[in-house]
């Protein structure tokens, strides 16, 4: 199979892996009554003690060999930032945006990355965006009007909050996808996501300390959070990153659309969130920004 076929499948797969976690973490929210800041710190834990756990029994020494300061101490700060700034930020925000308005909107907020991704290159190469870019951002930027405002000039459809922490959300997508390309040149990438998940779990833990919180999940609500960790991130993740790898960051975030289409089929059908014209019509922006930044990247936008 080609390289970017590989690629292209892997990361819709990873992305539809989000779309489900995504639709059961809004269950979890709003029939478990969990909360972000107690289900983020535990899924972030056990998702990286499972992936962690794999690779010390397989290779210990490579297991650690990023922490190694005096080989290469760039390896371990960029560990971090990917770890803690872009994936374990990213979750956070994910789940705070889907406790705060549904999953629906929470994914489409977040599948703003490529759009940013789009300004970061363009700074990269020193040049203003192309008129088919302009386009594309312009359709986000109508996309988010129409999701967030339903068309009004003087009110939001959804909680302020929630549009803020989804946008900052698609900027922490923007760093764990562009910033680890020297990472996973020299280690497997489900072990980075080990680290990454690690260092997320005992960082909020300590925010969080989610043991004080006086919350006992239901048999329901254990094997909610089952599914969150497992098909969240430990395949969702290991799935995208891997493609990354093969068709670069831009691209992989172009497919990423079939997170937002899981997650409004799944979140409107078997939970019941309200999906109105302007929802739909704001999607299609989004979808079109999406297929015009992607039609041209090949002779246009050249690939991280």
């Amino acid at each position: 199979m080609p390289d970017r076929v590989k690629g292209a499948c892997l990361t819709m797969g990873g992305a539809a892996c989000w779309g489900i976690s995504g639709c059961m973490g809004q269950y979890l929210f709003t029939r478990e009554q969990m909360d972000s800041a107690w289900l983020v710190p535990i899924r972030l834990l056990l998702a990286g003690l499972l992936l962690c756990g794999y690779y010390f029994f397989k290779d210990r020494r490579q297991l650690f060999a990023p922490w190694n300061f005096k080989a290469d101490p760039r390896n371990a700060i960029d560990l971090l930032i990917y770890g803690l700034a872009g994936v374990s930020c990213c979750q956070f925000l994910y789940f705070l945006t889907i406790q705060l308005s549904t999953a629906g909107i929470a994914t489409i907020l977040q599948n703003l990355s490529p759009m940013l991704i789009l300004l970061v290159l363009c700074l990269r190469q020193h040049r203003a965006p192309r008129p088919f870019e302009l386009c594309s951002i312009l359709l986000a930027l109508a996309g988010v009007f129409l999701l967030t405002t339903h068309g009004s000039l003087t009110s939001l459809a959804i909680r302020p909050l929630a549009l803020f922490t989804g946008v900052i959300c698609a900027g922490t997508v923007v760093i764990y996808t562009m910033w680890p390309k020297r990472l996973q040149a020299q280690y497997p990438t489900p072990m980075l996501q080990g680290w990454a998940f690690l260092l997320g779990g005992v960082a909020f833990s300590l925010l969080f300390r989610p043991w004080n919180m006086g919350y006992r999940p239901s048999a329901m609500g254990l094997l909610g959070i089952a599914v969150v960790v497992v098909v969240g991130n430990v395949l969702a993740f290991s799935l995208y990153m891997s493609g990354v790898v093969l068709i670069g960051p831009q691209r992989a975030s172009l497919y990423s659309f079939a997170e937002p289409v899981t997650a409004a089929i799944l979140s409107t059908l078997v939970l019941g969130s309200p999906f109105t014209l302007w929802d739909a019509l704001g999607f299609c922006c989004i979808f079109v920004m999406l297929a015009l930044l992607s039609m041209p990247t090949r002779r246009a936008v050249p690939a991280e």
